[in-house]
């Protein structure tokens, strides 16, 4: 590892508003702030909103800064780019933006049912080789609706295709809401401001000429998510 992810590692640990637990603390266990993120860790009750796969927290910052009555937590396992949304938020003065760094797989170990009111997932790896690891598959659609709120809504921005093809599919085959979906966000009108936040990757793959793919839907029910008969 290089000097300088080993500088941002360590600054990492001294920030106030990170969180970082190890596999051990959380594996079949509840986190300390299971349930408590409002009060223990912001300080304040108010709807709390997840970026998952925050990368550089791009969204969880540019959020916070547009909706300061709401709460903001960017997750990742990278705390090297996480370093830099995170300080960016303490220079700032955004106490309603923080970050947890953790595996997006043991997600279920940190929220209480409810605890979460909106999820965005912006530019994760769209896993061409395993769908059931792409971040809007079935099995961490099921962990997610265990502590999103009735009504609650899912945003997932991607320049992947085959990711946007797929949520889509999934979204028909269990009869999800589909609330919002475009194959090339900024071709006309349709991203506003909080679309238009854009994040590191973002910016690259919109350079090369790359259309954003943006879907926007709800998970409500009872009936275990499954995946779609044909992808």
């Amino acid at each position: 590892m290089g000097k300088k992810k080993l500088q941002r590692f360590k600054e990492l640990q001294g920030f106030k508003n990170v969180v970082q637990a190890e596999t051990g603390q959380v594996y079949d266990r509840k986190h300390d702030l299971y349930g408590k993120w409002s009060g223990e860790f912001f300080g304040r009750s108010a709807p709390l909103v997840l970026e998952l796969g925050c990368g550089k927290g791009e969204y969880t910052v540019g959020l916070a800064k547009m909706f300061p009555g709401k709460n903001f937590l960017g997750v990742d396992i990278k705390g090297a780019r996480m370093w830099k949304g995170a300080r960016h938020a303490l220079e700032n003065n955004l106490p309603n933006a923080g970050f947890l760094r953790t595996r997006i797989e043991l997600i279920s170990s940190f929220f209480a049912p409810g605890e979460i009111s909106e999820i965005w997932i912006t530019f994760p790896d769209p896993q061409p080789k395993k769908s059931s690891r792409r971040l809007t598959a079935p099995v961490f659609l099921n962990r997610y609706r265990e502590f999103l709120q009735p009504g609650g809504q899912l945003h997932l921005k991607t320049d992947s295709r085959e990711l946007y093809s797929y949520t889509l599919a999934v979204i028909e085959s269990n009869k999800l809401e589909l609330m919002n979906k475009t194959d090339n966000l900024y071709a006309g009108n349709e991203a506003g401001k909080i679309l238009s936040i854009r994040t590191y990757y973002e910016q690259q793959f919109l350079d090369r000429g790359k259309p954003i793919c943006y879907i926007k839907f709800r998970i409500d029910g009872n009936e275990t998510i499954t995946e779609p008969d044909e992808q």
